[in-house]
């Protein structure tokens, strides 16, 4: 259990919430809503601990399980299943068993007898704990989740981003713990993913309070709505399922506006007769009453409402290049022994449009590194053709320096701008202000998201590299990034799992990993986006 008692929360002098109080209870299933940029990832990172509240105090009863929107995966050497048997401190038990076991067939005696004595204790330790039925909990979910098996028996540092989330994801829906705070979990999941997260969390007997831009989600299992306005710097609580929330906010906009013109007009009224009386010193007392009982009417309404800005998205234009920019051949990239993909040969020709498909670990996100110049393949090479700028958008945003400034970021990325041309570029994204000057790790998934977009916006680059660009968006700003990759001249290579960015792309070809298979795009093909 969560209790929140007038909480305050601040981004430099930024005010994003103040006087707040709630609790996230045994069966409360809380869906957190508001824009990108409201505060929703820094008031779940108080809520768990990780950062502390301007003022107010957090209180928590039993195990709290976080999922950040860029979660830490910890030792890269570790295996992922004990990455996720760690949650319940099984890792360190099942590794003595193994240990043990392999003691055992030593020739000695002594070893022996020794090992034996081990592999009891630790099998003692395990049964505690739940026993083989919890490595079976554990495998189970990470087949859900889209983990086969051999991913299991693979270190982190092997496993693409969005393999790697998948297993943090899973650490902590196998954790136990009591309450869940889970921003964009259905991030990097598959459609099938999707519906049994949605049913799992819908059971779960404790705490939950989510980030999701998945409104399958919220309709499945949300029973509350913490809405965080921007605006108002406020927190409106509401204790209803999701469609229910969208009639009665409608209806709470609708009555709000409403009072205020009431007041307004009241408040109107009064300040004129109050002109009107002034002229008389007898009645200067009286106008002066008036004009405290107007001012009391316009403090006591909310401010009208601005509409949530929007971020203006305009990829570059591309600049000028030779009739083929970028060649790939018989690229390969294994992890020890484990091949990602071996053979690939790809040639992007001046505008084309290129979707990259496959299953989650088939190396999308690794070829991408390859062609962007960030990884070295195993065999084969990648050519830059005449007049190449490729602009390279990561999904796990590591093309931001997280310790430098917002605007310190734009400029490396465009050192040929001056401060004002890059302010203004900034501006179109939502940046102004003291927001220049917040340090790249304290923006939530959806800033990064338009701060890796606006680097892109000033790149001149002709090959767009774009890595599931439309992660952690608002419904706004997802359609502002569709129609800047509809309008865009130059080449795109694009990964994703959002049909709709495949939509605006248009691709011309395909190419299927780990196979390396290229073909001209068909309708046939979009059913696999989803599963990719």
């Amino acid at each position: 259990m969560l209790v929140a008692r007038d909480v305050e929360l601040r981004v430099g002098a930024r005010l994003l919430l103040e006087h707040a109080s709630f609790q996230v209870a045994a069966g409360d299933k809380i869906g957190l809503v508001g824009r990108n940029g409201a505060g929703k990832t820094t008031l779940t990172k108080v809520l768990s601990g990780e950062a502390q509240p301007a003022s107010g105090t957090i209180t928590r009863t039993g195990a709290v399980g976080y999922l950040p929107q860029d979660p830490r995966t910890g030792d890269l050497d570790v295996l992922a299943k004990n990455r996720i048997l760690s949650a319940r401190g099984l890792d360190a038990v099942v590794d003595r068993l193994r240990r043990a076991e392999l003691a055992m067939g030593d020739d000695s005696a002594e070893v022996q007898d020794k090992a034996m004595a081990s592999y009891a204790r630790a099998e003692a330790e395990l049964a505690a704990a739940g026993g083989y039925a919890a490595e079976a909990e554990a495998a189970r979910i990470a087949s859900n989740l889209g983990l086969p098996e051999r991913v299991l028996h693979q270190p982190i540092g092997t496993l693409s981003g969005g393999q790697r989330r998948r297993i943090e994801l899973a650490r902590i829906l196998f954790s136990g713990a009591s309450t869940l705070l889970l921003d964009e979990p259905t991030n990097h999941l598959d459609a099938d993913s999707i519906v049994w997260l949605r049913d799992f969390l819908a059971a779960h007997s404790g705490g939950l309070l989510v980030i999701t831009h998945d409104v399958g989600l919220l309709e499945r299992c949300v029973n509350k709505v913490f809405h965080l306005d921007a605006n108002r710097a406020e927190l409106d609580i509401y204790t209803m399922g999701w469609k229910r929330y969208l009639q009665q906010r409608e209806t709470d906009e609708k009555r709000r506006r409403r009072e205020r013109l009431n007041a307004e007009r009241k408040a109107d009224q009064l300040l004129s007769q109050a002109d009107k009386m002034r002229a008389k010193a007898t009645k200067a007392m009286a106008a002066h009453n008036m004009v405290r009982r107007a001012e009391r009417l316009l403090a006591g309404i909310d401010a009208e409402r601005a509409p949530d800005r929007v971020a203006k998205i305009k990829f570059p234009d591309p600049a000028p290049c030779g009739k083929t920019p970028l060649t790939a051949t018989d690229l390969s990239k294994s992890y020890g022994s484990l091949e990602v993909f071996t053979g690939i040969d790809l040639a992007i020709d001046k505008g084309s449009q290129v979707v990259v498909l496959g299953l989650n670990g088939a190396g999308k996100t690794t070829l991408l590194r390859i062609l962007a110049g960030l990884d070295e393949p195993d065999t084969g090479e990648v050519v830059a053709g005449h007049g190449l700028r490729i602009g390279y958008y990561a999904q796990e945003h590591e093309t931001l320096e997280i310790g430098r400034s917002v605007l310190a970021n734009m400029k490396t990325a465009a050192p040929d701008l001056g401060d004002t041309d890059v302010r203004k570029i900034l501006g179109s994204f939502l940046f102004s202000g003291d927001d220049v000057d917040k340090p790249a790790r304290v923006l939530s998934g959806g800033e990064k998201t338009r701060l890796a977009l606006a680097m892109l916006v000033c790149s001149s680059a002709n090959v767009l590299l774009l890595d599931e660009p439309t992660n952690n968006l608002d419904p706004a700003s997802r359609a502002e990034v569709l129609a800047a990759i509809k309008r865009y001249a130059g080449a795109v290579v694009l990964v994703t799992h959002d049909e709709g960015a495949v939509d605006a792309l248009d691709p011309d070809r395909v190419l299927l990993l780990p196979d390396g298979v290229e073909d001209l795009w068909s309708p046939e093909y979009t059913d696999l986006v989803a599963l990719a």
